[in-house]
């Protein structure tokens, strides 16, 4: 009962926060990504230099990921110029300079986990700002627009409670595993309910944000978080089963750490972004 309690009130502090940065301002919702990117980098280095024999430098590793979604927020903003990246271009130069010099007794693991983070953490976070600032021919500028990110999680959301709901009721009639070898707990049944009830938040996405997307667009994009989101938890599941743990971290009370929190998203989120480009271009 007290790790339910502790676990609900996380979640609703979790939610909370993250809709409120989202909708308050740009300057909310690029600071509290920052962090979050910062902590979930700091996270994954910590995982595999504790469990996988790598010896990754955790503070240049996380900072350089903070700064680039700074930057690409900045730019996708209309606020930087291209030439703000290059600091970040420095640091991926030194990352693997500095090895010849450090004498760790595994330099390619050391460069592979910090170019996987860099790719798989620091990269997909920083699409969000792809997502949030559109470009508005009415104005002949680019604005801040928090529906689509904001949309995004709920979606994400809506498809975690309809496959943990669904799986729960129904899994002994249809106890097909959706990925055994990986997540022994997730059902086929628990996916598509999970997909169901995206399809019905992205109904309510058209009613409320006609002008942003149509309906089969909306719908569309709903479909896309719920495939990708899936895989994003398969993905990190797989990523803790290889290095033999059960939480990637402790930061979140009842709900592991920031990996456990944001798996999901780290596919979810390029996806979308492709998704997006695509229907505008066709």
């Amino acid at each position: 009962m007290n790790n339910l309690l502790t676990r609900s009130l996380t979640g609703i502090l979790f939610v909370a926060i993250l809709v409120g940065a989202i909708c308050f301002s740009p300057t909310s919702f690029i600071a509290l990504f920052a962090l979050i990117t910062g902590l979930t980098m700091w996270e994954f280095s910590t995982l595999v230099n504790d469990h996988a024999g790598a010896q990754v430098n955790r503070l240049i590793n996380s900072v350089a990921g903070v700064y680039l979604f700074v930057c690409i927020a900045g730019y996708c903003a209309d606020l930087v110029p291209p030439k703000a990246f290059i600091p970040y271009l420095v640091t991926l130069v030194y990352l693997p300079v500095s090895e010849l010099y450090l004498r760790h007794s595994d330099p390619l693991k050391n460069w592979g986990y910090a170019f996987a983070s860099q790719l798989y953490v620091a990269l997909n976070l920083s699409m969000l700002s792809v997502l949030a600032f559109q470009y508005d021919p009415m104005s002949n500028q680019t604005v801040f627009q928090p529906a689509l990110p904001l949309a995004l999680f709920v979606f994400l959301w809506t498809n975690d409670t309809g496959a943990y709901c669904g799986g729960s009721l129904l899994h002994r009639r249809f106890p097909a595993k959706l990925f055994e070898r990986v997540s022994p707990k997730k059902s086929w049944v628990g996916s598509l309910s999970g997909g169901l009830l995206c399809l019905l938040a992205g109904y309510l996405f058209s009613l409320f944000c006609p002008g942003l997307l149509s309906l089969p667009q909306w719908l569309g994009m709903a479909l896309v978080v719920c495939v990708f989101g899936t895989w994003g938890d398969l993905v990190e599941s797989l990523l803790k089963r290889q290095l033999g743990v059960k939480d990637s971290g402790t930061l979140l009370p009842g709900h592991g750490g920031m990996l456990d929190r944001f798996d999901s998203s780290l596919l979810a989120i390029p996806a979308v972004v492709i998704y997006l480009y695509t229907i505008q271009a066709f």
